[in-house]
């Protein structure tokens, strides 16, 4: 368990995946994890990865992506919250299933929580099928991210560095 500074009691692991492919990517990224930051209880951020496309339509741009992990008392629904005031702020547009966004801010897991509810599902359903995830999720807790799951993932990735 983590100790949270707002209610230690409560505090769970959990990790948020970030990713942008329009506009500046990395200071779209870099004002995601501020805005992270900003609540105290972001403890660590992957290094930042270029990945292809997986699925939505053709000719997209490449993503930059990374795993925020925070040590919170935020539940799920909490955690949720967040990451769309995230994606509110970078002014994201919905109008193309796995379509280009400036950010994707998705819950990937809180603690050990499980929740399947129309608009939220923890731990994220799609992740284990997902490079471009596991690759820096497991820089962050490779305790979770099984023996050959990278391996069997979708997609191509490349770590340019941190933000």
């Amino acid at each position: 368990m983590c100790a949270a500074p707002e209610d230690a009691t409560r505090a769970r692991r959990a990790f948020i995946a970030l990713g942008s492919n329009l506009g500046d990517r990395r200071a779209e990224l870099a004002r995601a994890v501020a805005g992270l930051r900003a609540r105290g209880d972001v403890t660590a951020v992957s290094p930042l990865y270029e990945t292809d496309p997986v699925g939505g339509p053709e000719g997209q741009p490449a993503y930059l992506n990374l795993v925020v992990e925070l040590c919170t008392s935020d539940g799920p629904r909490a955690l949720l919250e967040r990451c769309r005031a995230l994606e509110e702020a970078a002014r994201r547009v919905r109008t193309v299933r796995f379509g280009p966004r400036t950010l994707d801010a998705d819950v990937l897991l809180v603690g050990d929580e499980s929740v399947d509810e129309p608009d939220l599902f923890v731990p994220h359903p799609r992740m284990w099928g997902r490079r471009f995830v596991l690759a820096p999720l497991r820089d962050l807790a490779p305790e979770l991210v099984p023996a050959g799951a990278l391996e069997r993932a979708e997609g191509e990735v490349r770590r340019i560095g941190t933000l």
